[in-house]
């Protein structure tokens, strides 16, 4: 094992990593250093497949213990979508052992400065990515998610967006100089000298709260931000998804150690099950922060509540398509298939409205009719998903059986386009998985509303007749405004109606994508480049990741001396 790296070694380690992240939040062009594909794996200390899938299995069963202050239990409990029981039990905490342990680090942690502490947080993320193998196993068991997708959102993507959050922490911070000589001319008097220090400072300890579905991926941008600001983490799982983050907390704890730090700077709060200390986390006096991912029920109300601290949210939202015309159809159908397939739907992008003017729309094949339209998406996403094998690969298994209650209860909304079908799951029997379904609403019909201007997460579709594309855009608009959207996308052909949509999305703070019809889709993001939210509609308050996700999560404090 190789020796321990001091504060100065990492920066000098992590320094030209830490500047190529620097350089693409400034060009926002594409740049990652975590390679997406398995094969890049498995040399200079990274974990090959057979070696991720045995650490994983390793794992099962255990008791991961942290050696963290506090522990006054061990709990557990998570089964995977797949239908495995992880077995592995965690610490349970005394938080008033343990929050006053990870405050006692923070001093230390904050008169590091910033380059330090973005070169710690680098080494985490390095280490982490040395075991993507074994983290996309925890992530694919906990979400649901089928292995490719857990192996590139659960790793590559999340490192990526963890790194984003240091790099912008990192130009915040060092936005205002450490030190400067102040000097004030007083004519034929002595000037006045001030020498002046400014110093990032910490709020206190930041909370996140981890949500089911993408752990890591959504996880990873809070825990960042705060720890690189000079703050302690308290990482809270989802009951469902513990070990991606455990692990995560894990490896964090034995780099901060090594550099010379206190390891309790970062911890975990597993809780035994139905016992729901998030409200209670989320109000102590000791929480300066709070990074949420999840309902806008419980979003709301942490927005409300814990009014000691910053509270950073990504809630509920509805996202729509627009559909006036193309110049692709078959592109056009074959990326909307993709869309609303991928991972059954779970994804906080994943388009739920496809507004459609009930005359049609004009394409390179002619005009289609709504009804022609809605058809032919139905067969798209039943040809994209015909092959049992490739079904599984996209869709996964469905996270939780709230999500299989609703696409079950969507059936009878309306007119079926689309039914959902069952799938099996050679290798994982128990699994749930099923298609998407699609089904026809019209705005014309008050009693349609309520279905598609609330969130129905999962493999839920609705195809909105709309009386025109100038109509479109309005319910487009008043959607975003009251009900929040965390993607938009539009295919048009019209100038004039392009504009428009983007008028709307600017007016309403909406990430719009217009015309989509190859390898990349409305539901996916870049780090370093793309904005995930805006943070300017009710589906979140905050971007991932921009200077004001992280510039509130620490204060510039300034001594001035006599010079």
């Amino acid at each position: 094992m190789a020796a321990p790296l001091t504060a100065h070694e990492l920066i000098a380690k992590h320094r030209p990593t830490l500047d190529q992240a620097l350089e693409a939040i400034r060009t926002r062009a594409y740049w990652s250093p975590h390679p997406e594909h398995p094969k890049a794996y498995g040399e200079h200390g990274s974990l090959d497949a057979a070696a991720g899938k045995a650490a994983f299995d390793a794992v099962l069963g255990t008791r991961l213990d942290l050696d963290q202050p506090g522990t006054d239990d061990w709990v557990g409990g998570e089964v995977s979508p797949y239908g495995v029981e992880l077995g592995v039990t965690y610490p349970h905490a005394d938080l008033d052992v343990l929050l006053p342990a990870m405050k006692a680090g923070q001093a230390a942690w904050r008169d590091a400065g910033p380059e330090a502490r973005a070169a710690v947080c680098l080494e985490i993320v390095k280490r982490i990515s040395d075991r993507t193998h074994e983290f996309a196993h925890a992530v694919m068991h906990t979400s649901g998610q089928a292995f490719m997708m857990a192996f590139q959102a659960g790793g590559p993507h999340a490192q990526d967006r963890g790194l984003e959050a240091v790099a912008y922490a990192y130009a915040e911070q060092t936005r205002t100089p450490e030190t400067a000589e102040w000097s004030k001319p007083q004519g034929k008097r002595d000037p006045l000298n001030l020498t002046k220090t400014f110093t990032a400072v910490p709020r206190g300890i930041g909370l996140v709260i981890g949500c089911n579905t993408f752990p890591t991926w959504n996880g990873y941008p809070g825990l960042f931000a705060s720890l690189a600001t000079g703050n302690a983490v308290l990482v809270k799982p989802h009951p469902r998804a513990v070990l991606p983050l455990a692990l995560t907390v894990q490896v964090a704890r034995e780099v901060l150690a090594e550099a010379g730090f206190d390891p309790n700077l970062v911890a975990l709060a597993a809780e035994r099950p139905g016992e729901g200390i998030a409200k209670t986390l989320a109000t102590r006096p000791e929480i300066r922060i709070v990074d949420y991912t999840g309902s806008t029920a419980f979003g709301d109300w942490l927005e409300t509540h814990a009014r000691q601290a910053q509270v950073y949210t990504e809630k509920a939202g509805v996202n729509t398509v627009l559909v006036e015309s193309t110049d692709d159809y078959k592109g056009m159908l074959s990326n909307l298939a993709f869309s609303l397939s991928l991972y059954s739907g779970q994804m906080c992008t994943t388009p739920q409205n496809l507004l459609i003017p009930r005359e049609g729309i004009s394409t390179d094949q002619g005009h289609k009719s709504y009804d022609e339209v809605t058809a032919d998406l139905a067969r798209a996403v039943d040809g994209l998903l015909g092959d049992d094998a490739r079904a599984n690969a996209l869709l996964g298994a469905i996270v939780n059986p709230d999500v299989k209650a609703r696409l079950e209860a969507a059936a009878e909304l309306g007119e079926v386009a689309l039914a959902s079908r069952e799938i099996a799951n050679p290798e994982f029997p128990d699994a749930v998985v099923r298609t998407p379904v699609i089904v026809k609403l019209d705005a014309a019909k008050p009693d349609d509303e309520a279905a598609y201007t609330s969130e129905c997460f999962g493999p839920v579709s609705f195809a909105v007749a709309v009386d025109s594309a100038a109509a479109a855009v309005e319910l487009l608009r008043r959607t975003i405004r009251e009900h929040g959207a965390m993607t938009v996308g539009a295919y048009t052909t019209d100038p004039e109606v392009a504009r428009a949509i983007e008028e709307a999305c600017l007016e309403e703070s909406a990430q719009l994508s217009l015309n989509l019809t190859g390898g990349v889709y409305v539901n996916q993001t870049a780090a370093f480049s793309d904005f995930h939210g805006s943070g300017g509609n009710p589906a979140a308050n905050a971007a991932l990741t921009d200077g004001a996700y992280v510039a509130n999560r620490f204060r510039v404090v300034e001594v001035r001396r006599q010079a």
